[in-house]
């Protein structure tokens, strides 16, 4: 079984009962929507991504892109795919009305995605990073470039891509050496980038490329770098495509995965300079690239669930059809989902997929209090949390990607590893995942660095609390006993170990770094539990009443979750506060 189901009875509870809609809908900005509009809208999302997106899924990772005369070939269905995403709308979904866009609260935009990237993940990167440019075009952006790309960014006329890491500039991007020289209204542009996500296509009418460079006196370091937006084409004065900028592609890089997703060397200004054009002030692009950064930070942690659904589905699949041994109960052979460690593994995957839905759904209704409140108490708390859970969301989720995508391997055995499957596909697809966008270790130096010792365990310690608080209302239900104990100690572990950062993390500086990642995973396996446990809590007071097995299945997975990954907490509890004398002890020569 390759085809895709997306979970909509899962996407559409998560919505309801953790993401905060009812809250999110009463905001002014979303008063023309209600409950209905949203589950209506993500079913035809949903729709869209088994019925158009999931089968050109296999044929674009064996088929691949292709790079010809210094631009890009999409894989076989992908351009009548995308000419089907833009007739339907979707990349306008949570775009401003201002901008011709729907104006969606963000949580149908991820749990749009969601399946999106679910069903071809390749793909979903393309209209990912255009909304990512929209968000920072609109954010940076002057009146006059915001009138002017905005609305066909949003329509999908035209996409948008990210140009930050060049051949000596990776995560470093101090030292960018893209120039960009003043000329009258903009500037000409010159360089080289790579690594960069669907930097070339046919079939859109334009592309939009959002590039840091420098100005010729600009400082050194990151206080130098400048925002550009440079498209593909110019335009015309009333707006219509003109010439060609001086933008080409002289390759494509060969990779583990997403191979339908081209990933481009591009070339600026080898002729007379591509005309670019500064979002916002010079020497200030990083403010308006990480404005593009954070959105698809949590786009990437969305597609880490995405692709461990798509996982979970083929190996569970597997596991009710293939027989094989005996199991009591059972006569003749049985099929392996009757075999206690298959169960095992599928729980892992299925409570852990939860887990993330559940996590992911909350922070994108944080975000809509952020971006849209008018009240400042509450938008104030909401964007301290979401700036605590973005690296947390990004990171935690893109890593147990290869745990999941790895165990639906494991659970079809030889033939999960051969490519007949397409398990594989999904494993090979996952691994980008804590790579791009700030690896794992990046997200973990941001979450323990900036988020929790230089705010000094504010932001933490109100989550902290919040989670502590639902012990009172777990107590209610003794179905819940064994979330709630689980919870209760993997509170404990992750408020002990922030106590010990907190105290010994200034006295040497090597030691945040040492405790970074293993923070970062304690806070998403507890976060996860946190609302596995909420999820729990809604079952037992009538969520999901007209649906018995799916609310019976939610209270099994969320004990499971309980009882097999929230002990993992006192691991990288006990990890985090080790310290770094044996991380820094090794001599280089002896590694």
């Amino acid at each position: 079984m390759t085809d895709y189901t997306p979970p909509l009875k899962d996407m559409l509870f998560n919505i309801h009962e953790l993401a905060g809609l009812k809250r999110v809908l009463q905001l002014e900005r979303f008063a023309d929507f209600d409950t209905d509009v949203v589950d209506q809208v993500v079913e035809e999302a949903s729709k869209f991504a088994a019925e158009v997106l999931s089968p050109i899924n296999i044929p674009g990772d064996q088929v691949g892109c292709k790079h010809v005369d210094n631009g890009v070939v999409a894989a076989p269905g992908f351009a009548d795919a995308y000419e089907q995403f833009t007739d339907n709308g979707w990349q306008s979904l949570d775009v401003s009305p201002e901008y011709d866009g729907m104006g969606m609260p963000g949580v149908a935009g991820v749990a749009a995605a969601e399946s999106w990237h679910s069903a071809c993940l390749s793909f979903a990167l393309c209209p990912m990073l255009t909304s990512g440019a929209i968000s920072a075009i609109e954010a940076h952006g002057s009146e006059e470039l915001r009138n002017t790309y905005l609305p066909k960014l949003a329509s999908g006329a035209w996409t948008g891509t990210m140009n930050l890491t060049e051949p000596q500039a990776g995560s470093d991007l101090a030292v960018v050496t893209t120039k960009a020289i003043p000329e009258g209204d903009h500037y000409r542009v010159s360089g080289s980038k790579i690594f960069i996500t669907w930097g070339d296509q046919e079939f859109s009418e334009n592309i939009i490329h959002l590039v840091l460079a420098r100005l010729p006196d600009a400082p050194q370091g990151v206080r130098g770098i400048s925002l550009f937006l440079v498209p593909k084409f110019l335009l015309n004065d009333d707006g219509s495509i003109g010439e060609r900028n001086d933008i080409y592609v002289p390759g494509i890089e060969h990779k583990l995965g997403i191979h339908a997703s081209p990933t481009c060397v591009m070339a600026f200004g080898e002729n007379e300079g591509a005309v670019g054009y500064l979002m916002g002030e010079e020497n200030k692009g990083l403010a308006g690239m990480f404005t593009m950064m954070n959105h698809a930070r949590i786009d990437v942690g969305v597609q880490g669930l995405a692709i461990s659904e798509r996982a979970y589905q083929l190996a569970r699949s597997y596991a009710l059809d293939r027989k094989q041994g005996k199991a009591p109960g059972v006569k003749g052979s049985a099929t392996i989902i009757h075999h206690p460690d298959v169960r095992r593994m599928l729980l892992v995957m299925k409570s852990q997929i939860e887990a993330m839905r559940a996590a992911a759904y909350y922070t994108a209704g944080t975000q809509d209090l952020t971006d849209h409140s008018d009240d400042e108490v509450e938008q104030s708390a909401a964007e301290n949390r979401l700036d605590l859970l973005t690296p947390v969301i990004k990171g935690w989720m893109t890593e147990i990607a290869q745990e999941l995508t790895s165990l639906g391997v494991q659970v079809q055995g030889g033939m999960g590893f051969v490519e007949e499957t397409g398990a594989a596909q999904h494993m090979r697809d996952a691994r980008v995942l804590p790579i791009y966008e700030g690896t794992t270790g990046i997200q973990a130096l941001d979450f323990v660095g900036r988020k929790i010792v230089a705010d000094e365990g504010r932001n933490i310690g109100a989550l902290l609390a919040e989670m502590t608080a639902l012990d009172a209302e777990l107590a209610g239900d003794e179905r819940l006993a064994e979330i709630r104990a689980a919870l209760a100690e993997g509170v404990e572990q992750l408020q002990s170990a922030t106590a010990w950062l907190l105290e010994q993390g200034p006295l040497d500086p090597n030691t945040a770094g040492s405790a970074s990642v293993n923070m970062l995973m304690l806070t998403g396996v507890v976060v996860g539990g946190w609302q596995m446990a909420l999820a729990a809590l809604a079952i037992t007071r009538g969520a999901a009443s007209d649906d018995r097995v799916f609310a019976d299945a939610k209270l099994v997975t969320a004990r499971f979750y309980g009882q097999h990954i929230l002990p993992r907490a006192q691991g990288f509890a006990a990890a985090a506060t080790a310290g770094a004398d044996a991380v820094m002890a090794l001599a280089e020569e002896s590694f």
